[in-house]
């Protein structure tokens, strides 16, 4: 990507609007480094899971899970820079990746409209932070298989913002832990 060029970057978890993350996109918004375009969904199913402190994670495993709902928005190369930040891409948490998006549309009662057929002809290229290779699988597995089709209140309840964890304890540590516990 160009360093002039922005970013279609699609979200489903915390980064949503509503959820506990998303003042960030409201900072970027308000300076100019972000724009909502539309609320999405993956054009293909994938895996969305909750893992530890509630923290969701999309696992790249194509075909596997749900098409799962989420917001697209344009990043400046300075929002996606902060984005990449709190998502960890260069600590190992996360990993942007491309992925087929579809900005969902309405009919006249107000009903979504979602059809395999609609959705490959409107899929869009966009970016999305999926769980880091390195635990990706064992996420999955460490979820009975089972992935959610969207990232909800209800499941957002438990989160704790970085700033809120313990002081002796990082991502990865607590991935660690969530992993070796029983189910």
């Amino acid at each position: 990507m160009e360093a002039d060029r922005t970013a279609l970057v699609f979200v489903y978890g915390t980064l949503k609007r509503g959820f506990p993350n998303h003042s960030l996109l409201d900072d970027l918004i308000r300076d100019g480094d972000a724009t909502f375009v539309a609320a999405g969904r993956t054009a293909s199913p994938f895996p969305l899971v909750v893992g530890p402190l509630s923290i969701p994670f999309l696992i790249r495993l194509p075909g596997s899970g749900r098409r799962v709902s989420g917001e697209i928005y344009t990043l400046s190369p300075r929002g996606l820079a902060r984005v990449d930040d709190l998502e960890g891409t260069h600590r190992g948490h996360y990993e942007r990746l491309a992925l087929a998006v579809v900005p969902v549309t309405s009919g006249p009662d107000g009903a979504e409209i979602d059809n395999e057929e609609a959705a490959a002809a409107g899929a869009v290229e966009a970016e999305a932070y999926f769980a880091h290779r390195s635990y990706a699988d064992d996420m999955w597995r460490r979820n009975g298989e089972r992935g959610l089709g969207s990232y909800s209140e209800e499941d957002a309840r438990g989160f704790v913002r970085p700033k809120d964890r313990l002081p002796d304890t990082t991502f990865l540590s607590e991935v660690r832990r969530f992993l070796a516990s029983p189910n």
